[in-house]
C-alpha cells in the first residue's frame, strides 16, 4: 500500500483551474487515473472527451455540465457519471470556487476536443507537452 501525500504532488495552474493527478502512472496506477481539480468562478473545462468512463464527484460548490449538447445543473454532493466519447464540459457558473475530484478508466487519459482532435494536458503522462488555446478574447491557455 502507498499512502502518498497529496500536498506534495504536483499541481498545474491552469487558466481557471488549479489541478493534481493524486492518482496515476506516476504513482504506481496502471490502468486509471484520479484527479482533483478546482475550477474558478466563471471558468470552464475545454469541451472535451475521451475513450473510457469517467466519474466525477463534486466536493463544494456547483456549476453545470453540458453532455452532447444537453445542460444539465449540479450542486455538491453531486456525482457526475459520464460515458465513454461523449463530449462534455463542465462549467463553474457559481460566485464561489468548483472542487471535484475525478476517476477516468485509462492511464495515461488520452483526451480529445470536441471535433475528435487530439488535444494534449500538461500533466498528460511524461512527455509533459503542452497545447495552447487562443480564444476569440485573445487570451491564451493551457489544456
Amino acid at each position: 500500500m502507498l499512502i502518498i501525500d497529496n500536498a506534495q504532488l504536483e499541481t498545474f495552474d491552469l487558466p481557471g483551474i488549479k489541478h493534481q493527478t493524486v492518482g496515476g502512472h506516476k504513482q504506481g496506477v496502471r490502468s486509471m487515473e484520479v484527479w482533483v481539480q478546482t475550477i474558478a468562478p466563471g471558468a470552464s473545462t475545454p469541451i472535451h472527451c475521451h475513450a473510457c468512463e469517467e466519474v466525477v464527484v463534486i466536493l463544494s460548490g456547483s456549476g453545470e455540465c453540458t453532455i452532447a449538447g444537453k445542460i444539465t445543473t449540479f450542486g455538491p454532493d453531486s456525482t457526475l457519471i459520464i460515458e465513454p466519447d461523449i463530449v462534455h464540459q463542465i462549467v463553474n457558473s457559481s460566485t464561489e470556487e468548483l472542487k471535484l475530484a475525478a476517476s477516468l478508466g485509462m492511464a495515461p487519459v488520452r483526451v480529445k476536443t470536441g471535433k475528435g482532435e487530439p488535444l494534449t494536458i500538461p500533466w498528460d503522462g511524461p512527455l509533459k507537452r503542452r497545447l495552447v488555446i487562443t480564444t476569440s478574447e485573445n487570451k491564451s491557455g493551457y489544456y
